[in-house]
């Protein structure tokens, strides 16, 4: 069995350096990092006192880590994945990224100290690499990370083309699309595809705005209320709920009326926003069974880390019609 001083001769650092890392303390450069990690992964070596804890048996902790949980979408698929996984006796340890790359680096090292049974990701801040230094099997939800991590997903394209081909039926020729920014092999960039090309066999033009995830939504009202001025759209259709409420607002700010003279379609659907802003058309994703499949394949890779999984799994979308398109009958 490998020891601390194995880990440290294998990385070219002292004993001492190869526990700071472990246990996350002081300050170290990422490449002394990588290089211990990459020694602990080769070697199989994991911290004594979680070893010892375990006593030979399988870990029964679960690891998600996700921007965070104000975001309404992704504060339903924790809850709703916490749940079904404590029915089926796991724990889990939550990790809010904020999407912050060192944050989520803490955080993985973290979880791999404790010997999680499993990480479920929805994040997209570090590098496939990093991603591949983890023992632990890894289930990603709309994010690429890896040729051998499989990606859940729903139907992102059908869902850009359900919004984007309700407002074309509604009468509306200058639709703006706003979504957060794309990244390159991100499943998400596909509700833009359908948007694009639903407004192309339309023959109408493409208007994307790009705001990040990140951005304050003091900055989005800014970028927004700048497009519904200077370019004077009959619709808008937003790749989330919350920037399609802060379109909204704007649009009441300046006067114009939905859906008579600006229609509105979001994009996830939870429940929060359908009890809420029911009259917000959305695309819905179907959380419920997005987490059990997530559960399902990585149970499969718990009792099997070798088995052969598709790369990528998608769910159907579903549309939600409210007053936001339709004007509602007096």
């Amino acid at each position: 069995m490998a020891k601390l001083a194995d880990v440290a001769k294998l990385a070219g650092v002292s004993v001492t350096t190869v526990s700071r890392v472990i246990n996350n303390y002081g300050s170290l450069s990422e490449k002394t990092k990588t290089k211990v990690f990459a020694a602990m992964h080769t070697l199989n070596y994991q911290p004594n006192s979680v070893a010892r804890s375990l006593q030979g048996k399988s870990s029964r902790l679960i690891g998600l880590i996700f921007p965070g949980v104000s975001n309404p979408f992704f504060g339903e698929l924790v809850q709703t994945l916490e749940n079904k996984l404590s029915a089926l006796d796991y724990r889990v340890i939550l990790c809010n990224s904020v999407n912050n790359a060192d944050t989520e680096r803490a955080y993985l090292r973290m979880l791999q100290a404790n010997q999680v049974a499993g990480i479920i990701t929805g994040t997209h801040n570090l590098t496939i690499r990093e991603y591949e230094h983890v023992d632990a099997p890894i289930i990603s939800f709309d994010r690429h990370l890896g040729d051998n991590i499989p990606i859940v997903s729903s139907d992102n394209y059908a869902g850009g083309k359900l919004a984007t081909e309700l407002l074309i039926k509604t009468g509306a020729t200058c639709i703006v699309m706003i979504s957060g920014a794309n990244r390159p092999n991100s499943p998400t960039n596909l509700r833009v595809k359908g948007y694009e090309d639903s407004l192309q066999q339309a023959d109408l033009p493409t208007h994307v705005l790009e705001l990040p995830f990140s951005m304050s939504p003091t900055l989005k009202r800014v970028e927004i209320r700048q497009h519904l001025t200077t370019l004077k759209p009959d619709a808008v259709f937003c790749s989330d709920d919350l920037t399609a409420i802060l379109v909204g607002d704007v649009a009441q700010e300046l006067g114009l009326k939905i859906p008579e003279q600006l229609k509105l379609v979001g994009y996830d659907g939870t429940r929060l926003i359908q009890d809420y802003q029911p009259q917000l058309s959305t695309v819905v994703q179907p959380i419920g069974d997005l987490a059990d499949l997530m559960i399902q394949l990585l149970r499969q890779r718990i009792k099997d880390n070798k088995v052969q999984l598709q790369a990528q799994y998608t769910l159907p979308v579903s549309l939600h019609t409210g007053a936001s398109v339709l004007a509602t009958k007096a």
